[in-house]
């Protein structure tokens, strides 16, 4: 029997809101685990998006000029999945049903690439809101690009729901201010006003007037007072799509738990209904007291409003493109790929006659040659161009008045640069974000977000070291590395010198799922002879190396590495042989093959590590921290020469004797290099890890 078509003057839209209610207090019962209240008080807010706005290809959740979504209030997933399965994307009852279990694609909180028509991983407040600012400067630019000649190819909106959480977190003003700055008027932030967090009230801790807050900001600010009015959401949410020159907040004044006998309360934010309150809220809203139990018909009535808005979407754009040129289309497909694998072994990098220069001045020019034949290359600084040296000098800068430029300029604004530049890399662009190395923990929460994403990020920290210098501690890093070695997924290179940089960037630049570090000296440093570009790719190789068996290895990695080699050259005046291991990347070279590990770190032959972290960034190589020179403390205020001698990192200083050691001052030296001579026990990375398994 052939059904008749849909009068969609005539679907029942509160019976779909009141089916996604339903679903989503079904999943978090079935799970014992979620949070109701923003399922049944926002319910209205996601169906009137869906239903009337949100521009999407159900069957191809990736098509590049869909409108984005981005559920800031993470712990808001059910609520989403519900309202995903009911529009027809590839997700089932069965995913519904393991919601929050093992293994399914529905986890506690949406996730990138998991889930079909999740567009960004949240959960952390105030990261989805910050990163759908990097996604409507993305859509600013591109369409700036693309859509000139009053063609009309990229086109596509914003939005956000984010809580009252949200909008206490610091990030979020951080990147509103941005925002406004830029006048990004394709970015539309849905608030869900409850009042309630969960604590309790948001006014033991928040009194903030919101509206005027944006207003400030450069934001247009419309409020909803009937957050069950899907109506007037969607009202709203025409009204904001017609700003020029804003982006705009729309405050919609909701319950929390609304139908829930703890409605309005605190009690309904993060904890499972009773099955009592769950047959109390069906009977409000008519709805069979059976678990999962879908109308078919309003689902039916939910896509075809859906599909009289969106078919065919995919068409226009592919004809849409037609109109641009060769050249212009290749470019566009390539920011539309996923496949972003950049090829730089034919770098041509032009060694400066003095032979000396610093890793951070190298990254400068490697950067400006490159900008040019990467279209997708973006970035910028935290109030710290000039110091990073990261400006692209022809790319321009992004502004309200030219979006199409490459140089952002992010303000004092670390953590909201860190979710921005996911934004963008989610929209298609390869971006960097950079700063000094000790702000890094300002960005440690969005990077964290990249790397559970695989997003290839680019995240250049300068002012690497102790050897800062006249900073003081505040502003030398110390237990960064350490932090950033440790986090899954991330790449942390610490070049030595210019030949390293250039091996660094034809490292990151040829992977596509992982973010990447590079800490880089901001002196002026010689380009060693024996360093090489083509073996940064392996983590650690052999720099300097000795004609017979080594007595010894020495192993660093950045400035220190220069120091041990000047110590190696006294060593050897005294007869004793090293071997020196250069080691920008720890972690890339442990991903070795056994026998390359072997070669370069033979077992029987003792080791030394060097570096002014803690020790723990060695462990994995050096087992004996009396073998590892490391820095356990906080830096010291004055020259490099004169910090570096007084904290034991200068080539002279490996030799004095523990015992004459100042044992006041604030590092704990455990070897110095005389200890060479001796051998050491038979250990290896590969050897311990065996040792463990069994």
């Amino acid at each position: 029997m052939i059904k008749a078509p849909i009068d969609l003057t005539e679907i029942n839209q509160q019976k779909i809101i009141d089916q996604i209610r339903c679903l989503g207090i079904d999943m978090i019962d079935n799970a014992n685990s979620g949070h109701p209240g923003i399922v049944l008080g926002a319910a209205p807010i996601i169906y009137s998006l869906y239903a009337n706005h949100l521009n999407f290809d159900k069957e191809d959740p990736e098509y590049f000029n869909r409108d984005r979504f981005v559920m800031s209030a993470g712990h808001g997933s059910a609520l989403l999945y519900a309202t995903l399965y009911m529009a027809g994307f590839d997700i089932t009852l069965d995913d519904l049903k393991n919601f929050r279990k093992i293994d399914s694609i529905t986890p506690g909180h949406p996730e990138y690439g998991k889930t079909p028509g999740v567009d960004c991983t949240t959960g952390p407040l105030g990261q989805g809101f910050a990163t759908a600012v990097g996604m409507a400067m993305a859509e600013a630019y591109l369409r700036t690009k693309y859509n000139k000649l009053k063609r009309d190819i990229i086109n596509h909106y914003t939005y956000v729901l984010a809580s009252d959480g949200d909008l206490m977190e610091g990030i979020s003003y951080e990147a509103a201010s941005l925002a406004g700055t830029l006048k990004l008027n394709k970015l539309i932030v849905l608030y869900d006003s409850n009042n309630i967090c969960l604590d309790g009230k948001t006014s033991m801790t928040f009194n903030d007037n919101v509206p005027m807050r944006f207003i400030s900001a450069g934001w247009n600010v419309i409020n909803v007072e009937d957050g069950n009015n899907y109506e007037q959401i969607s009202k709203a949410i025409e009204e904001a799509k017609a700003s020029i020159d804003k982006p705009t907040l729309i405050e919609v004044k909701t319950t929390i738990g609304k139908y829930s006998l703890l409605e309005g309360t605190n009690t309904v934010h993060g904890k499972p209904l009773t099955k009592d309150d769950i047959s109390n809220i069906k009977e409000k809203l008519s709805v069979r007291d059976i678990p999962f139990q879908v109308s078919q018909r309003s689902m039916e009535e939910f896509q075809a409003l859906i599909n009289n808005r969106c078919k065919k979407l995919s068409e226009k754009f592919e004809k849409s493109m037609e109109t641009l040129s060769e050249e212009e289309q290749n470019e566009l497909k390539e920011f539309m790929s996923s496949d972003k694998k950049i090829d730089l072994k034919d770098i041509i990098y032009d060694i400066p006659s003095s032979l000396e220069e610093s890793p951070r001045d190298a990254s400068s020019k490697i950067l400006n040659k490159i900008s040019s034949n990467i279209p997708f290359l973006i970035g910028g600084s935290a109030d710290l161009f000039a110091a990073n040296k990261t400006y692209i000098k022809e790319g321009g800068d992004f502004s309200y008045d030219d979006y199409n430029g490459k140089n952002i300029f992010f303000g004092v604004r670390e953590h909201a640069m860190g979710a921005i530049i996911n934004g963008l890399a989610l929209s298609g662009f390869r971006p960097y974000a950079s700063t000094f190395l000790a702000f890094s923990d300002y960005l440690k929460p969005a990077m964290r977000l990249a790397c559970m994403m695989k997003l290839p990020n680019i995240y250049i920290y300068t002012h690497d070291s102790i050897s800062v210098g006249e900073d003081g501690p505040t502003h030398q890093p110390v237990e960064q590395l350490l932090s950033l070695r440790t986090m899954p997924n991330m790449e942390v290179f610490r070049p030595a010198d210019t030949n390293e940089v250039i091996g660094t960037y034809r490292t990151i630049l040829n992977q596509i799922n992982t973010p990447s570090v590079i800490a880089l000296s901001r002196n002026k440093l010689p380009i060693l002879e024996c360093t090489k570009a083509n073996k940064v790719e392996c983590g650690g190789y052999i720099a300097v190396d000795t004609m017979k068996k080594p007595s010894g290895i020495i192993i660093s990695c950045g400035e220190e590495l220069h120091e041990v080699i000047k110590a190696a050259n006294n060593l050897r005046t005294k007869g004793i042989d090293v071997r020196v291991v250069s080691m920008p990347n720890l972690e890339r070279f442990l991903q070795q093959s056994k026998e390359y590990q072997e070669a370069v770190l033979p077992v029987e032959i003792r080791k030394i590590a060097v570096e002014a972290t803690p020790e723990y960034s060695w462990n994995k190589i050096i087992f004996n921290s009396k073998y590892i020179i490391s820095l356990n403390d906080f830096g010291l205020s004055g020259s490099k020469e004169d910090i570096y001698k007084k904290l034991g990192f200068d080539s002279e200083s490996f030799f004095i004797p523990v015992r004459d050691r100042n044992s006041s001052s604030n590092w704990r030296r455990r070897t110095n290099l005389c200890s060479l001579r001796s051998p050491r026990r038979k250990h290896s990375c590969w050897s311990w890890r065996a040792r463990m398994r069994r």
